[in-house]
């Protein structure tokens, strides 16, 4: 087997596990797609071509509330901003002479976690190990939401309610880790929680779409703190490291 075949080979090997993690939470995905009104072939095209489970759960959840698609399309753009930055920092991995077409394509499939295992690799980034991570987790993920929609359909209502709740404990564990670190996060995540509360209750506001107050409050909220709390680079906190310890010798 040539490097190529085993490089994406590697690929396949590291994005296992991870596909493994995105088929049980796709699956409690598609339990909410169901209740969205969604079939299984829908679902599966909006797994593949939406492989984040924020964005989805958006998308699923705005489709429900019969938002109109401008407003899906915003709130999917907002939650999945992340995704944009990580594809900036990627991009300065490839080799100059990689084709426009295969940054395209890794871009395509950058998640957390296959951002993670990418940007852990020495060296320049080569396309076949991003395939191959690809390859063997987004039909994971994409085949859990469409099993989730076809068990949702058979599955007493009791059971679906039940499911769809374990899609809010994944979220939950998601911010609580962060939340427990940083100070700014937890008062971030309470303001969000009161914030969302408060909007179903203010008038005029309360009149809007769940989707266009989740999109309000999105921006305003994380720009609010990006203004008051910025995060520092590394090149400030060195720089702040090393005057604290200069102030501890003297």
């Amino acid at each position: 087997m040539g490097k190529k075949g085993k490089v994406f080979l590697q690929g396949i090997r590291d994005g296992l596990p991870i596909g493994l993690g995105y088929f049980a939470v796709a699956f409690s995905l598609g339990i909410v797609a169901k209740k969205a009104g969604l079939n299984a072939l829908q679902g599966f095209i909006a797994s593949f071509f939406n492989v984040a489970s924020a964005g989805e759960y958006a998308l699923f959840t705005s489709i429900e509330s019969h938002a109109s698609f401008i407003e899906i399309a915003i709130i999917t753009l907002v939650v999945n901003a992340r995704y944009m930055l990580m594809s900036c920092a990627l991009s300065q991995r490839f080799d100059q002479n990689t084709p426009m077409i295969h940054r395209f394509l890794v871009g395509f499939g950058v998640t957390d976690e296959i951002f993670g295992i990418t940007i852990a690799r020495p060296g320049y980034i080569n396309p076949l190990y991003n395939y191959g991570a690809i390859a063997i987790s987004v039909p994971l993920w994409s085949i859990g939401t469409s099993l989730g929609i076809i068990a949702g359909n058979f599955l007493p209502d009791r059971i679906v309610s039940a499911l769809s709740v374990a899609l809010y404990g994944m979220f939950i564990a998601i911010i609580i880790p962060p939340a427990k670190k940083n100070l700014v996060i937890a008062i971030a995540v309470v303001v969000s929680f009161i914030s969302s509360y408060a909007s179903t209750l203010i008038p005029w506001v309360k009149d809007l779409s769940g989707g266009t107050r989740t999109i309000i409050l999105t921006i305003l909220i994380s720009s609010i703190v990006a203004i008051i709390k910025p995060i520092k680079d590394e090149d400030e906190v060195k720089s702040e490291s090393v005057e604290k310890s200069d102030s501890e010798e003297e």
